[in-house]
């Protein structure tokens, strides 16, 4: 029979935020393959763990995937364990899952710790929706990308950040998305954990006197939907009422199916554009 891939969560920053599932977890297994094992080794040393330990990181994740699973299907049990948080987020975690789902290795996650969701509820931002995007893409194209898709995300947005790229990441987002509330939070559990709530301006003000320190999670509030709605309409109405049907009728939508789309858009009934039209 394969043996299992435990997903183990750690702490962030707290010792004290491992749980007891997790701590038998390591001890009880074979092989602990951990991102960082100089890091790790502090970690496993702390709770008297003598599991041993491997290395899977960014840059060997696929070839030593394989080269773990293959130990999984002789039966041996192997925990996969982040620098901190929960394997798979923000991490070459998700590319082993994926592997052992292909070879028919069997995966379970034991919860724990995660940067986002501690930095998320304490942000007194909206929590019901939020889009994870982690780090913001260093290719500059995909980074472009994916600041054109939050333009109008109305989701509360959470990013992680560097301390030394901290500037340049808000100036980017203040330029592309505008002057947001957002709460920056850094140090998460840890005795100097710090939560401010700001703006992408004030926060560039305040890193001018500030050294940014620490690893930074940002909470940034996403927009409202009456307030695309609004700019929406207003686009509209930059064209005739004649243009904007022919917006539509050169699709091949015939005459009063475009009415009526065309009164959705600008947020009056079909028989205003009709009178227009007339």
């Amino acid at each position: 029979m394969s043996g299992t891939l435990y997903l183990c969560a750690t702490p962030i920053g707290n010792l004290e935020d491992i749980t007891f599932r997790v701590l038998r977890t390591l001890k009880e297994v074979d092989l602990i393959a951990a991102e960082d094992t100089r890091n790790s080794i502090k970690l496993l040393n702390h709770f008297e763990i003598k599991t041993p330990m491997t290395s899977y990181h960014e840059f060997n994740k696929i070839d030593k995937a394989y080269q773990l699973v293959a130990k999984l299907k002789e039966g041996q049990n192997i925990a996969l364990i982040t620098d901190a948080g929960t394997p798979g987020i923000s991490d070459p975690g998700e590319d082993i899952v994926r592997i052992c789902y292909e070879e028919g290795v069997p995966v379970t996650s034991l919860p724990g710790a995660a940067a986002c969701i501690t930095a998320l509820t304490m942000s007194g931002r909206p929590t019901r929706r939020f889009a994870f995007e982690a780090f913001l893409p260093r290719d500059k194209k995909e980074r472009a990308a994916v600041l054109e898709e939050l333009k109008n995300e109305i989701r509360t947005i959470i990013l992680y950040e560097a301390p030394h790229h901290l500037v340049k990441t808000v100036t980017e987002l203040l330029e592309a998305l505008g002057d947001r509330e957002l709460t920056v939070c850094k140090e998460l559990t840890k005795k100097h954990e710090t939560k401010m709530q700001t703006t992408f301006s004030a926060l560039l003000s305040y890193c001018e006197e500030n050294e940014p320190r620490g690893e930074y999670v940002l909470i940034i509030c996403g927009r409202s939907r009456e307030e695309l709605k609004r700019e929406e309409q207003a686009s509209w109405e930059s064209l005739s009422i004649q243009e904007h049907m022919a917006h539509y009728e050169e699709q091949g939508i015939d005459h009063k199916e475009a009415m009526k789309l065309v009164a959705k858009d600008r947020g009056v009934s079909k028989r205003d554009i009709y009178q227009a039209l007339l």
